[in-house]
């Protein structure tokens, strides 16, 4: 179980740009923010990353560096990127389904094709948002088991404000 103000699971995948992100190796002034996503066949993904995008920049004002990524491979990975219109929004892709699971993410199976007509992979990882402090320990994740009710990305900069403001502990770690 995943707890806060202890050692975050490494992190390392491949993002779209060519890089390799990997988590202990970030350096951000605040918190770095992985956001995991279930992948280019989920509708609700596309709205949710496309806000995320409009806001990188509120979250990199407040030292908080963004990253996404889902189970997806390369080419659905860089459709999602394209498509949903992502230009400002790091994407990662190769999640593996056993690493989402060290994250604590639910893993779901293939339904077939969603109501956008985009088949399901396989396997794949249900959402999740992780804010983790340059130390490399976990501030708070968020999991979710369906593609709804996330987090509001209004309400994580409001928390990333006071948390700045504050020195505001990670809480939930006993």
């Amino acid at each position: 179980m995943l707890k806060p103000r202890q050692a975050a699971p490494e992190m390392s995948f491949p993002t779209i740009d060519g890089e390799t992100w990997t988590l202990s190796e970030r350096k951000p002034k605040s918190l770095s923010m992985v956001v995991a996503y279930r992948g280019l066949h989920c509708p609700v993904c596309r709205g949710y990353m496309k806000e995320l995008n409009d806001r990188v920049g509120e979250f990199a004002e407040r030292g908080v560096e963004v990253v996404a990524v889902s189970s997806d491979g390369e080419e659905r990975a860089r459709a999602a990127k394209t498509d949903w219109e992502l230009p400002n929004l790091t994407v990662g892709y190769d999640l593996g389904i056993e690493d989402a699971r060290k994250m604590g993410l639910y893993i779901s199976t293939s339904r077939g094709k969603t109501s956008i007509g985009i088949e399901e992979p396989a396997m794949f990882n249900e959402p999740g948002l992780y804010l983790v402090k340059p130390d490399g320990t976990l501030y708070s994740a968020f999991i979710q088991t369906t593609p709804f009710a996330r987090p509001k990305l209004e309400e994580v900069l409001k928390a990333v404000d006071f948390i700045n403001a504050n020195d505001y502990p990670a809480r939930g770690e006993a």
